[in-house]
């Protein structure tokens, strides 16, 4: 899941009210580069898509020469963005946008990639059986569903292509999965039957804390910028590493991984529980301050 574009992609390594997304935004969520405005100047020194007066198209990067500018052009992580997101998804994610740049996908491409991989994990999740290879397969396509999500900010901003348009895009299929996936689990546990009811209560907490720290964590920041308030990953900002480690419970890159231990159901229940656990108290705790945040933005002076 990434907070993406005006310019950008909703990966929780580069944009978050002073916090990241967590396992329960599934992206998103969201894990998910902001792009600090729309119709931003191609850092490669990219030509403009062909006007209305005919012009010809630039010519696409090669893949080297692509990789090389995303290399130089990376925002700052937000404070707080979890170590997974920061230091592994946004490198594979330059990568493919690198890749999909050099082939000619636009950003919106990119999340259908993204979204193709993720619903296909969400679809597996929901219909299989638990087994290691089951497991296997959903934790591969939501890693490189993830890892496109963080692509497609970057290609934005690497051909100055973002947009509004492209910000809702992200904005629905993170919000989309961030349900879906809880749900998916559940689904397939309740079909499996091979855990007890009382287990199906934890993804559907899951989806609803979930649910809530991305409709919170999005609308804070939407009210901040309104206000005229920058957040730390906008401004380029990097986030201490200790604090990136803290926050790993609460990163959608290791709930991805989690799905490896389908095989092992106890091991599994363990690790998910503990999971939703941690985002859950991390979203009580954002919420506080987000509220806090946000009535200082009514007393901000004129």
């Amino acid at each position: 899941m990434s907070l993406r574009r005006v310019g950008a992609g909703t990966t929780p390594d580069s944009v978050s009210p002073d916090v990241p997304l967590s396992a329960g935004t599934a992206g998103a969520a969201g894990p998910s580069e902001l792009a600090d405005a729309a119709g931003m100047a191609g850092v490669a020194g990219l030509a403009a898509p062909a006007d209305a007066a005919g012009l010809a198209a630039p010519a696409r990067p090669g893949f080297r020469a692509a990789y090389r500018e995303l290399a130089a052009a990376q925002k700052g992580a937000a404070r707080s963005a979890p170590a997974y997101s920061r230091y592994v998804n946004r490198r594979i994610g330059r990568v493919l946008a690198a890749w999909a740049a050099s082939v000619g996908l636009s950003p919106d491409q990119v999340t259908g990639v993204s979204a193709l991989f993720t619903f296909a994990g969400v679809g597996l999740l929901a219909v299989g059986s638990p087994s290691w290879a089951l497991g296997a397969a959903v934790c591969l396509c939501l890693v490189v569903g993830y890892a496109f999500d963080s692509a497609d900010g970057q290609v934005a901003r690497l051909t100055g292509t973002g947009s509004a348009a492209g910000e809702w895009l992200d904005h629905v299929v993170d919000a989309t999965k961030i349900s879906a996936l809880p749900l998916a689990l559940l689904v397939g546990l309740f079909r499996d039957g091979t855990v007890g009811d009382a287990w199906l209560l934890v993804p559907l907490a899951h989806a609803v804390v979930g649910a809530v720290l991305f409709f919170a964590m999005i609308l804070t920041e939407q009210l901040r910028r309104a206000a005229g308030v920058r957040s730390q990953a906008a401004a380029g900002g990097r986030g201490p590493d200790v604090r990136a480690l803290l926050v790993v419970p609460t990163d959608y890159g290791v709930l991805c991984l989690a799905f490896v231990l389908l095989g092992s159901m106890p091991w599994f229940l363990a690790v998910y529980t503990a999971i939703v656990a941690a985002t859950a108290l991390f979203t009580a705790a954002a919420c506080v301050k987000w509220r806090r945040d946000v009535r200082a933005l009514e007393v901000r002076p004129a």
